[in-house]
């Protein structure tokens, strides 16, 4: 295997933001001088597709402030040189969250340069695909059923709520609770979407209306043992307003709001635990800790079922139809052949 590029340039998925605050984006040839000073060259094999990646397409500045720019906060591949003595030419490494993709070079380029403090060397039996059908997703979601059985969230404690069930992080959470033994409820606008949520092991698919039923009331009918949000708003308001006494309710996402009309009932009636999710900057212990968890007791079978696989000139219009919301589940950038 070769471990360092023969050429100075490679492909990358580049966006320009125009004077009047439009982007485009397209496949553009770069130069490795281009990426920044870093202590690991990586040759990104695979990547993924994640909301943040479409909003930095778009121009969103709450993620990218600096154009032209490479999304990506997900890559996957080998190691190219190294100043530090733990990550050697060839090994297989992962890098994802931090500042990658956002206003450093990501994985929708060929190779990406990074501190060592980003990389972590993939677990054994894990590969660079198998780690990006997961992803930034696979692991957030992980990273929510981990709160939930550390609170003692036992299989036999009562169904667990998925909202945004169609999404990355949504479907894999249904998948990994499923195949954890756990009673799954998952919601969706995409009710058409029943078949799909079934086949991931849901037990029970509830309309995105049925949820928001009784948004004006304090509380509600007792019903989640636990909860896993990706979406924000009145849905996560209702479910915590429906946990059971002593419930778990995990937040990762904002998909619908970044609001919660709320009022403290649920917590001083109810006892619930609301628990904060974050993949972009959490410890490289925890991640190592949720990696190998994937990769070994929490393996899930099938990825392949999971993900859909396309090239790099395909990302802009996968990264168009998730803005538009037309997305369902994992999308994996291949970047072709090892070198």
């Amino acid at each position: 295997m070769k471990t360092k590029p023969e050429e100075d340039t490679f492909c990358a998925l580049v966006v320009r933001k125009e004077d009047d605050g439009s982007c485009h984006h397209r496949v553009e040839s770069r130069r490795l001088a281009d990426l920044p000073e870093g202590d690991v060259l990586i040759r990104v094999r695979y990547s993924s597709l994640n909301y943040k990646d479409a909003l930095s397409a778009n121009g969103n500045r709450g993620v990218t402030r600096r154009y032209p720019h490479t999304p990506g906060i997900d890559a996957a591949g080998q190691v190219c040189s190294s100043t530090v003595s733990d990550f050697s030419p060839g090994m297989n490494v992962l890098c994802m969250g931090y500042d990658l993709g956002m206003n450093t070079p990501g994985g929708f380029g060929e190779y990406i340069s990074v501190p060592a403090s980003w990389v972590m060397a993939l677990p054994e039996g894990l590969s660079p695909l198998a780690a990006m059908q997961l992803g930034t997703a696979g692991f957030t979601a992980a990273q929510c059923v981990h709160a939930l059985v550390a609170h003692d969230l036992q299989p036999d404690g009562g169904p667990v709520l998925v909202t945004g069930s169609t999404g990355g992080v949504g479907s894999l959470a249904v998948r990994l609770l499923a195949h954890l033994g756990y009673r799954v409820a998952a919601v969706t606008g995409k009710i058409d979407q029943e078949p799909y949520l079934r086949d991931l092991g849901a037990s029970d698919v509830i309309g995105r209306e049925q949820l928001l039923r009784g948004t004006g009331r304090m509380l509600l009918r007792e019903r989640w043992a636990g909860v896993v949000d990706t979406v924000g708003g009145d849905m996560l308001a209702n479910a915590i307003k429906a946990t059971q006494y002593g419930g778990v309710v995990t937040c990762c996402g904002n998909a619908a709001s970044g609001e919660l009309p709320l009022n403290v009932y649920p917590f001083i009636l109810r006892g619930i635990l609301l628990a904060g999710i974050d993949s972009a900057n959490c410890s490289m212990q925890r991640r190592q800790e949720i990696w190998n968890k994937l990769a070994g007791e929490w393996r899930l079978p099938e990825l392949d079922r999971l993900a859909r696989i396309v090239s790099l000139a395909e990302v802009s219009g996968e990264l168009d139809r998730m803005l538009r919301g037309q997305a369902r589940g994992r999308v994996v950038v291949d970047l072709g052949e090892e070198q």
